[in-house]
């Protein structure tokens, strides 16, 4: 299969490619990196294209879906637990 060709893939996979593209475009990566970006997402969660029709497929792991919304790891614990206490504090003002 020629560099590119995204023939192998199936449907699902093409949607899938389309709409995380879609979501590095409007946080400002450029359109070429944002679908190189994506494509390798989709192959590291189906492991590459997919033939159609019925038991040909390979489970999808969605090791890539594992790695979202991890940037709080970057903070301390003491930085995560003030967050914590200003939140219940402003919950606290609002309810009563």
């Amino acid at each position: 299969m020629p560099q590119g060709d995204k023939s192998a893939y199936t449907d699902k996979q093409k949607r899938k490619a389309a709409h995380i593209a879609d979501g590095y475009e409007e946080r400002g990566v450029p359109e070429k990196e944002a679908e190189a970006r994506a494509w390798a997402s989709v192959n590291k969660d189906s492991g590459g294209g997919n033939k159609s029709g019925s038991g040909r497929g390979k489970p999808d792991t969605h090791a890539s879906s594992n790695n979202g919304g991890k940037q709080a790891a970057g903070r301390s614990d003491a930085a995560k637990s003030a967050a914590a206490k200003k939140g219940w504090e402003t919950r606290r003002k609002s309810a009563g």
